[in-house]
């Protein structure tokens, strides 16, 4: 096609006059370029106006993409013209390299849509007060991605005269040997597809494991590793092939916080202990914090040392954590003041010294001399 436009051309122009027809053709190209360009945007301020996400999504992912397109085809056309007029070698390779070009384009323009699609989406989901699944959301996004990187690849190898088939042939083979040479990189691999595939956590959440010293707010998941932010603000690298051997606590997914505390009060004040209890129980139940459809429990647990032991288990309805402290602040306040409203006292450890008549006596003298 670019071929016989060129012959046309020099039809029109003649041959002598090849580099006229060059600069014709830069000038042109330059022009549509512009003309693409101020189109585009003006379209784009239009669909802007729209309820329709996808008019302006498109349009906004085609304004680079598309001059670039034009830039492509208008070089490559006057290289045409002048691959005729000197049949220098290096010219041969023009098509070949305008193929490549223009495949590479529509993946930019793909791949720029892609994106531009994802941001759309969430930020209707955020204005519509829906819930979003970031994790699920980028996943899917690093797939498609991937996908047209993979497509454009062979596309192009294609174009370029290269057997597809014998490349897939030769992967299959050497992927055993890039297997084992690999086999890190493909565990973390499929470690980060197991986890957008069963989402143990996502981006946001708070998470920690007891068998590694692992613990913070997720900020990022890759392919390869997952960075976590610890609660004094270091970066955590982890990679993905560690969360398949170890079991992940996931805080942030809590139907509910639990308080359990142990409360000793006096062997002197034994027998406000049902009293005290009583008052307890019933402070949580109409405490406006403290879900009640929930194990609810206060009872005297123990005789120990020197305190008679009852025990506080109940649950908050928040999972908040700063507010599951402050509740928690509250209702320990509540329990001191019922104790001290008994007449009863909070236990310490103390010790009681018990001395025979003869010592006491001998003291007593100390004492008074």
């Amino acid at each position: 096609m670019l071929e016989e436009l060129s012959t046309l051309f020099n039809q029109l122009t003649g041959s002598n006059n090849w580099i006229i027809q060059v600069f014709v053709v830069v000038f042109v190209t330059l022009l549509l370029a512009f003309i693409s360009k101020v189109f585009l945007r003006r379209l784009h301020s239009r669909l802007e106006k729209t309820k329709n996400l996808w008019d302006d999504t498109l349009v906004k992912s085609l304004h680079s993409p598309a001059t670039v397109l034009i830039w492509v085809v208008g070089i490559a056309f006057a290289a045409n013209i002048v691959e005729q007029e000197t049949n220098a070698a290096i010219f041969s390779a023009v098509s070949p390299m305008r193929d490549a070009g223009v495949i590479i384009v529509v993946a930019w323009f793909l791949l720029r849509f892609i994106n531009n699609a994802l941001i759309n989406i969430l930020k209707q989901k955020e204005e519509n007060k829906q819930e979003i699944d970031h994790t699920t959301a980028d996943a899917i996004c690093k797939l498609l991605r991937l996908s047209v990187f993979i497509t454009a690849g062979l596309v192009i190898l294609q174009t370029l005269g290269y057997s597809i088939s014998g490349i897939l042939a030769f992967g299959g083979i050497g992927g055993i040997a890039i297997g084992f040479a690999a086999k890190d990189l493909l565990s973390n691999f499929f470690g980060g597809l197991m986890i957008y595939l069963d989402r143990p956590f996502a981006i946001g959440d708070w998470v920690r494991s007891p068998d590694r010293d692992i613990e913070g707010t997720v900020e990022h998941i890759g392919w390869r590793q997952t960075r976590i932010r610890t609660f004094d603000k270091r970066p955590l690298h982890v990679p993905n092939a560690a969360f398949s051997n170890i079991s992940v606590e996931n805080p942030s997914r809590m139907t509910h916080r639990r308080i359990y505390e142990t409360i000793g009060i006096r062997y002197d004040d034994a027998k406000h202990m049902n009293v005290i209890t009583a008052a307890v129980k019933q402070m949580l139940f109409d405490h406006p914090e403290i879900d009640n459809t929930q194990t609810m429990i206060v009872n005297f647990n123990a005789f120990a040392s020197s305190s008679l032991d009852f025990f506080v288990y109940t649950f908050t309805k928040t999972t908040d954590w700063i507010k599951f402290h402050e509740v928690k602040h509250d209702v320990l306040l509540k329990i001191n003041d019922i104790i001290a409203s008994q007449g009863a006292q909070i236990a310490f450890p103390t010790s009681t010294l018990d001395m025979t008549e003869s010592v006491k006596q001998l003291i007593q003298h100390k004492v008074e001399s």
